[in-house]
């Protein structure tokens, strides 16, 4: 019963779109996890969200990731996270 609601459950992806992120590529992040969830089929499972400051700047870009943060976010590092949740 638990393995079946983990495989129901929706995975939320907040990707901070402050400033600071912004322009340490969090748009480039977040071009690279909507690419992600599309070419994988996931839309029905990930739902992607943007905040306006994480409040975490000096390690940014952030990426939250179901309650987990991905500081100094890249594709390289979003792409490997996002396996190990799917």
């Amino acid at each position: 019963m638990q393995q079946e609601k983990e495989k129901t459950k929706t995975i939320t992806i907040k990707v901070c779109m402050g400033s600071s992120c912004f322009a340490r590529g969090n748009a480039a992040n977040l071009d690279f996890i909507e690419n992600y969830v599309k070419e994988h089929g996931l839309d029905a499972k990930i739902e992607v969200i943007g905040s306006r400051c994480e409040n975490n700047c000096a390690v940014g870009p952030n990426v939250i990731i179901d309650g987990e943060n991905c500081e100094a976010a890249s594709p390289v590092r979003l792409e490997s996270i996002l396996k190990k949740y799917l």
